[in-house]
Parts: C-alpha cells; structure tokens; sequence
C-alpha cells in the first residue's frame, strides 16, 4: 500500500460559495446533481458541509478554518461525484476495499500524522474532511491505488495519462448532471468547473497527510 501511484488526477476542489441551500435546477427540483441516474440531493450535501462546519467550529482556529474554505459547498459536491466515478471505475475492474485494508490504511494515515487528533486536525485544515468523514477519504485512496495497481498505472506522465482516461471514460458512461448553480462537471478533467486552477486533491497513499498543500 506504500508503493508510488499516479494518483494526481486532476479533480480539483473548485471555488464556490459556503452553505447553498437552493433549491434544484428545474429539471432535477431539489438535486444538487444527478450521477449515473442517481440523485445528489442538496440535502445531503448540506449534511456534509454542516458536518466540516461544526468540527470548524469547535476548532481555536475556527475563524481561520471557515475563511479559507469559504467555497466548501461546491468542494463537497465535486468531491461527493467523483467518489461515484471512482465507484464506477472500481467496479468496472473488480476492485474493491477490504476492512483490513481500510483499517490498515487508516491506522498508516495516523502513525505519519502524529496521531489520531493530529490527523482530524490536519485534515480538517487541508481538506476541509470533518472526522465522521475521514473513512470515506481513506476508502477513496485505498480504491485509488487498487485502481492503479490493476491498471498497471505508474507514477510518470504516461501512467497520468492512462489514468485520467479511465476515469474519463467512467464519467461520460454516468451521464453527470450538475445543476449549474454549482458549476458544470467536466468529463475530461473529472471535475466540476467553475473556473477555478486549484491544485489537485488527490494524493499519492505514500505521503505524509501532513504535508498536503493548503487548499487543495
């Protein structure tokens, strides 16, 4: 689970406003966006975005925390899609994450991390992933480098490259449907669109948690 994988598939958590409570687009009422048939509901993506707002909140540096995530709705969003394609994308090659294997990823994660607290800290400050949601962002990379590894992608441009069209190709097959107050989803970067030249979120399973840039 230590070895380098080209995980730098550019899914960029975009800029956006904090807290959207809209209604859906008139096609879809109520969604957020609908992903291979299946609804987003603004409803649970508000769940999420509360959910990073209230351990915020109970963090000394609060203040701070909520600037610098002031677009955290359409963070979650772009985030909650890609998990879809991810899914998809596992699916589609027989891969899936064991609980040991969880287990064992989190267990790393908070040994180079400095600790269970050190570990919410740190990725409630880079992230903006509350602590009832750090299994989902373990489960992401443990599926990620399965990916990869059965793809025989390597961490180079040309592995990139064959990466990111596989999980293009996963994208255009579920149809993603963004209601367009949130932005637009881009099937060839495999993620939503708003403009926004952000770095990329997903990183390598290798890495320190704490070395992860700030806003990305």
């Amino acid at each position: 689970m230590h070895r380098r994988t080209a995980l730098t598939l550019s899914a960029a958590l975009l800029a956006a406003a904090p807290l959207l409570t809209a209604c859906g687009s008139d096609a879809h009422p109520g969604a957020a966006a609908v992903v291979g048939g299946e609804r987003i509901e603004v409803s649970s993506l508000q769940a999420q975005v509360e959910d990073v707002r209230a351990a915020q909140a109970a963090s000394p540096q609060s203040a701070q925390l909520v600037a610098a995530t002031g677009d955290l709705g359409r963070r979650k969003l772009n985030v909650m899609i890609f998990d879809r394609v991810v899914d998809k994308v596992a699916r589609d090659n027989g891969v899936s994450a064991t609980r040991a294997e969880l287990q064992k990823t989190r267990a790393s994660f908070v040994q180079q991390a400095g600790g269970e607290d050190q570990l919410k800290a740190v990725l409630l400050q880079e992230q903006g992933v509350a602590p009832d949601q750090i299994d989902d962002f373990v489960r992401r990379n443990v599926l990620m480098n399965k990916i990869a590894e059965k793809l025989g992608v390597t961490d180079n441009a040309e592995g990139q490259k064959k990466l990111t069209e596989v999980f293009s190709a996963a994208s255009k097959d579920l149809a993603v449907d963004v209601n367009p107050r949130y932005g637009r989803w881009d099937d060839a970067q495999v993620r939503l669109d708003t403009g926004y030249d952000g770095a990329p979120w997903l990183r390598q399973i290798s890495q320190d948690p704490a070395a992860v840039p700030a806003g990305a």
